[in-house]
């Protein structure tokens, strides 16, 4: 045992060290807050740092837990109003050797939009959030600190019938959702947010201001699905919008294993990226309590829906090709798109101005999650099944879930290379994994997160293979990371996890980073690293990249 002298020493070194890295902080924090000052004039309304009463609700993250384990919370936060705030921030951040991170929502799943390994401010772009929509064109520039759900209300009130494809949850930013690929109900139909940008507004590490047109096809292509914050700072996109009909029909239907859910999600398989493509069904499998006897644990399968059409095409359409899942009358919805948009975010019947707020809702998330993604080209068979409903069995109710949303339609249209998402044609369906807690601790942390990596590494063999493909705005640091110590990462170090979200795109985001910020300005832990200036491309080592 430690003697109490002992133990006095470490508790004071420990505070000791505390203080230091405080201490040292504040003059980075001065000399950051001096140089913005100096580059433009403003009033500290835009500027946020820990000793402003609003800070922490500024800082309030979407996931507690990545913040809760970084050394570091943000020098200041920057909320700007104007480009020339933003083009004082990347000076000053170049000047300084002070690393930015860049937020429009703040859903990052590990975090990299408002935590780092190293001192860093957060330039937080949620006042960058008009919406112009042009309903003759069929067009809208959005800024990227606008949310999903505040465009979605905004084309509401233009028309019963412009919509756009994007996510559900309508709390996340469009900033980081559009320029990771932006993957939603209707992507089978119309395909991914990122397919629909025709042009976008950045600024470059110089400072520069760009469009389409001045920054060149090949930034225009990275930033529509690469992930924006390796190549600038995105300050709005210009999309194409789409046409649905003035009604549609929902479902959301639950099975437990006592009605044959294992053997329906089986069947699923074979016919999800099969179907209609105007027909989206999504899977949602949790534990819960048995509806035959509450001691005892089942498994819930959700099957959650979105038709482009009326019931009464939906049904002979669900009997011929799904008659498994017993779809009836009784269980349809009709309604407007923008009504689907609030059943599916569970906002059903509430006012359409609850798709404003930038606050998630409590039934979405805990405190704490992680999560991780897969993509799958062969059925599962049903032994695997049954041994994943055993992993969700391990928690308590709803803590552990596992989602499967359909490929196939229109995706497969489109070519691997043809933006950097290249998860397209032969996917029949993609994986996410999520583990929720609500107890800070490291105890508590580890538990969950061993159990979502006891279930990824379970599905290894009926997942993709060379690479084990992965969604990037499902951001898992367990894939790979960078080395953010000198910023000094090799291809071959990012290739490990860039293989994995891009594959062979991941070659053409190197040469475009290499391109426009040769200086790594813009690096977060998974950010597209540049080549070294004397590194020849045609003798990048290709070895190990399509490892898992």
């Amino acid at each position: 045992m430690e003697s109490p002298t002992l133990a006095f020493f470490l508790i004071f070194f420990a505070n000791l060290l505390v203080l230091m890295r405080v201490f040292s902080l504040t003059p980075q924090k001065n000399d950051f807050l001096e140089c913005l000052t100096d580059q433009f004039e403003s009033s500290y309304s835009v500027i946020y740092t820990p000793n402003n009463a609003s800070y922490a609700s500024i800082f309030q993250p979407d996931n507690l837990r990545p913040a809760s384990t970084s050394p570091y919370k943000p020098l200041l936060i920057l909320t700007p109003f104007y480009e020339s705030e933003i083009q004082a921030a990347i000076y000053c951040s170049k000047k300084l050797g002070i690393q930015i991170r860049v937020r429009s929502g703040g859903h990052d799943y590990e975090g990299l939009s408002y935590t780092c390994e190293n001192p860093f401010v957060v330039v937080d772009m949620r006042n960058f959030r008009s919406i112009s929509i042009d309903s003759e064109e069929k067009t809208a520039w959005v800024q990227v600190g606008a949310t999903l759900g505040q465009l979605y209300y905004a084309l509401a009130q233009k028309s019963r019938t412009l919509a756009f494809t994007a996510g559900v949850c309508p709390t996340v930013g469009v900033g980081g959702h559009f320029s990771g690929g932006g993957y939603g109900m209707m992507s089978r139909k119309h395909a991914l947010a990122a397919d629909h940008i025709i042009d976008a507004i950045l600024i470059n590490a110089n400072g520069q201001v760009l469009d389409r047109k001045s920054m060149g096809e090949d930034l225009f292509w990275a930033i529509r699905g690469g992930g924006g914050t390796s190549f600038g700072i995105i300050l709005a996109f210009k999309v194409d919008l789409v046409t649905v009909p003035e009604t549609v029909t929902v479902f959301n239907i639950s099975r437990t294993l006592e009605q044959n859910a294992t053997q329906v999600v089986h069947k699923w398989q074979y016919i999800a990226d099969k179907i209609d493509e105007n027909l989206f069904i999504r899977i949602f499998m949790i534990s819960v309590s048995s509806p035959t006897n509450y001691r005892n644990r089942t498994i819930a399968a959700s099957f959650e829906s979105l038709f482009l059409g009326r019931t009464h095409d939906l049904l002979p359409l669900m009997q011929e090709k799904f008659p498994q899942l017993g779809l009836v009358e009784k269980d349809c919805l009709e309604m407007s798109w923008i009504e689907s948009v609030l059943f599916f975010a569970g906002l059903h019947n509430q006012p359409l101005d609850a798709l404003l707020s930038r606050t998630p809702q409590a039934s979405f998330t805990q405190n704490y999650f992680k999560g991780k993604s897969d993509y799958v080209r062969q059925p599962i068979p049903m032994h695997a099944l049954r041994r994943i409903w055993g992993f969700l069995n391990e928690e308590a109710e709803n803590m552990a879930e596992l989602q499967f949303s359909p490929y196939g339609g229109v995706l497969n249209s489109f070519s691997e290379s043809e933006t950097p998402f290249p998860h397209r044609s032969g996917n029949i369906f993609m994986i996410h994994y999520v583990v929720r807690w609500d107890r800070e601790g490291n105890a508590e942390s580890e538990r969950y997160i061993n159990l979502i990596r006891r279930i990824y590494s379970y599905m290894a063999p009926y997942v993709t293979k060379s690479p084990r493909a992965a969604y990037v705005n499902y951001r898992d640091l367990d894939i790979g990371m960078n080395n953010q110590g000198n910023n000094n990462t090799s291809y071959e170090q990012a290739s490990v996890w860039g293989f994995k979200y891009f594959k062979n795109n991941f070659d053409r985001l190197v040469r475009v980073k290499s391109q426009t910020d040769p200086l790594n300005i813009f690096r977060n832990e998974q950010s597209i690293p540049p080549l070294p200036e004397s590194t020849s491309w045609q003798i990048i080592p290709r070895a190990n990249v399509l490892t898992e």
